[in-house]
């Protein structure tokens, strides 16, 4: 029989509607344990989420039947969903995501850099983090869309 096999790490950053700071303290670990449950009901093994309380970031093994957009669509549709009804508050994520592979030599640097968010924003704002993992990865972008 055939086999199809496949090891792809996606690093995966997106913001709530307008950067809006409301992933409240209270709730947000809670909140990205729906996230990573998400991506693992999809079929991508959630190997950490973490944050602040304008953007998520997340690290998962990309499932082998499933296309990027599609299962950060789908995570994201699920935890909006969660917000929204258990929160509820009127809760939207940006439209757009920023994703990026991770080698396997990488995984445990990335693991480490999600695990402290909280401190990384003491020192820089989201939408500079994201412009420097832009750079890093030589992609493209422009301003006026970037933040929808």
């Amino acid at each position: 029989m055939p086999q199809s096999l496949a090891k792809v790490y996606i690093h995966v950053i997106f913001s709530t509607k307008n950067r809006e700071p409301v992933l409240a303290d209270a709730w947000r670990d809670e909140l990205f344990n729906v996230l990573g449950g998400s991506a693992n009901n999809f079929g991508c093994q959630s190997l950490i989420v973490g944050g602040v309380a304008d953007h998520i970031h997340m690290l998962f093994q990309l499932g082998r039947t499933i296309a990027i957009a599609e299962a950060i669509g789908k995570i994201k549709c699920t935890a909006s969903a969660w917000v929204n009804q258990k929160r509820k508050l009127p809760f939207h994520w940006q439209g757009g995501y920023a994703a990026f592979s991770v080698s396997q030599s990488n995984v445990e640097a990335v693991r480490e850099y999600i695990r402290g968010q909280d401190e990384h924003h003491s020192k820089q704002a989201f939408q500079d983090e994201l412009r420097e993992w832009l750079r890093r990865y030589e992609i493209e972008w422009d301003e006026r869309y970037v933040w929808d």
